[in-house]
């Protein structure tokens, strides 16, 4: 049995606007660097075995302070990167309302089969990302895994491995947390959620002591 605990990067320049980041490769606030501080202090007393990030700098840079701390090198792999968003990159919903209302429609009514123009299919993405995690189970057995990802992209391999229509990923998960902890079992070809969306500073409160 492996398990993994999949974590959205830190808090990036464009979270105060809320614009779709996608594959634009985009740096952390300060706060994005002290979330990831925070993992990093999480991380250390974790029992990780490895240490996995997207191909996107905001998830590397994540990863690099749980490296340090643990002693683990970042294992890259493009299968973790984000959903492409095509013509939304870099837009907020206000000016996908200006430049595409109709595909923003049926986007809203059905974002998997109706995915923003130019973007990724999201049934194949949720595909690439759920086999790089059993990839990754199958070469760390009995190992605990950090996986330093992206909100869409694991909210997709979410449903599809629990079973949820991917149409219905913004409904059922409607945010993933910065820096947040996702831990899921890997038996077989089973998948289990231990724990979900949990902020890594409550992972930080010792066991018995209540929290402020």
């Amino acid at each position: 049995m492996t398990n993994i605990i999949l974590c959205r990067h830190g808090e990036t320049v464009w979270h105060a606007e809320n614009r779709y980041a996608g594959i634009s490769d985009i740096d952390l606030t300060h706060r994005g660097h002290d979330q990831a501080a925070q993992l990093a202090d999480w991380a250390r007393t974790a029992g990780l075995s490895a240490i996995y990030a997207s191909t996107l700098s905001r998830a590397q840079t994540t990863a690099a302070a749980s490296a340090t701390t643990t002693g683990l090198s970042v294992r890259v792999d493009e299968r973790l990167r984000e959903l492409d968003f095509g013509e939304g990159e870099g837009l907020t919903t206000a000016e996908m309302e200006q430049q595409f209302p109709k595909a923003l429609t049926h986007f809203r009514a059905d974002p998997a089969t109706h995915h923003l123009p130019g973007g990724e299919d999201p049934f194949k993405a949720a595909d690439r990302f759920v086999t790089c995690l059993h990839d990754i189970a199958r070469q760390h057995p009995d190992g605990r895994v950090l996986v330093v990802a992206h909100t869409t992209a694991i909210r997709l391999a979410l449903c599809q491995m629990i079973g949820i229509p991917l149409r219905e990923y913004r409904r059922v998960f409607p945010a993933i947390r910065n820096c947040s902890l996702t831990e899921l079992s890997f038996k077989d070809d089973y998948v289990s959620v231990l724990e979900f969306n949990t902020p890594v500073t409550a992972s930080l409160v010792p066991a018995g002591r209540p929290q402020n």
